[in-house]
């Protein structure tokens, strides 16, 4: 991938990898589900992404958690502990003799369907459950430059048509924003909620720096970011005065840093939105204190493991 929030550096190994199916480790040119899997059929599933430092799946708890939120939310049987799913995650790795630098996707979906059919009703006992893995580095691009933004027409809707706190398999509403901004010549979407203000981006969080302040959404249209929390947090831990509010677009081509924050993106910097620069990467006082600071929580998850 040479372009979006997840660009990383091409890497060879990633066409040999191990696929986690159901208990079993497939090639990845072998790797395949049912064409009456849920997930395919109906996007009925919710899925999570973890990092790999060091040997260490980093924030995975709060990953597992939001999993389960889903699932209830979906009222699907998971069928698994947090336990299972972190020994599953732990053995996909270790299958494929991976330290670092590595993203994994867990997905779960509420299993085969007898036909195809929308009905929970209509699928036999026992979910489906993926990990893929692969080697992801950041490109440099990305690291050294940062990012372009587009604001899509596509808006984050209400809960009550799409609940964006379930991180559901279903993402046809951040798929067609995404392919705005691509034939805009962005990396990402920002998208707007129902009422014009600044919601989130396709994949990613967003936030930006207005005289020494960090703003970001209220998160009332967006997926509770793992990441994204862990900078509020963070904010108030290093005494940067941080707001969930509304703001809008005229708040964001005049902010003086813009960032965005992910699971695989960590704290990455935005250089335009919408074709208006902001400001110089170089010169992102806050957002480069944020990204020390988050890398310090890493090491210390990193360090936490060793010790238990």
């Amino acid at each position: 991938m040479t372009t979006g929030s997840h660009a990383a550096e091409n890497d060879s190994r990633n066409q040999d990898v191990l696929i986690y199916i159901n208990g079993e480790m497939v090639p990845r040119k072998d790797a395949k589900i049912s064409v009456f899997d849920s997930g395919f059929i109906m996007g009925d599933g919710i899925w999570e992404s973890a990092r790999l430092h060091e040997g260490v799946l980093v924030f995975i708890d709060d990953h597992l958690k939001r999993l389960f939120k889903g699932a209830k939310a979906l009222a699907m049987d998971l069928e698994y502990s947090a336990d299972d799913f972190k020994r599953m995650l732990y053995q996909t790795v270790e299958a494929n003799d991976m330290h670092d630098d590595v993203h994994l996707r867990l997905m779960v979906t509420r299993g085969i369907k007898t036909t195809p059919y929308q009905s929970p009703a209509a699928t036999e006992p026992g979910t489906t459950v993926v990990i893929i893995p692969e080697y992801k580095t950041p490109s440099s691009r990305k690291k050294n430059q940062g990012v372009k933004l587009f604001t899509a027409h596509v808006r984050r809707g209400y809960p009550d048509i799409q609940d964006h706190k379930i991180n559901s398999h279903s993402k046809h509403n951040c798929i067609q924003a995404c392919i705005q901004a691509i034939e805009a010549g962005a990396d990402e979407a920002l998208m707007l909620d129902p009422h014009g203000f600044v919601a989130t981006c396709n994949s990613t969080h967003f936030f930006i720096v207005v005289d020494g302040e960090v703003w970001t959404s209220t998160g009332d249209f967006c997926l509770g970011g793992i990441t994204r929390g862990k900078i509020i947090d963070l904010c108030s831990q290093l005494n940067i005065p941080v707001h969930q509010k509304n703001f809008s677009l005229f708040d964001v081509y005049s902010a003086d840093e813009v960032f965005i924050t992910g699971t695989f993106a960590g704290v990455t910097p935005v250089v335009s939105v919408d074709g208006r620069n902001i400001g110089e990467p170089d010169h992102y006082a806050v957002m480069k204190k944020l990204q020390t600071g988050y890398q310090a929580l890493i090491y210390e998850q990193v360090r936490q493991h060793r010790k238990s």
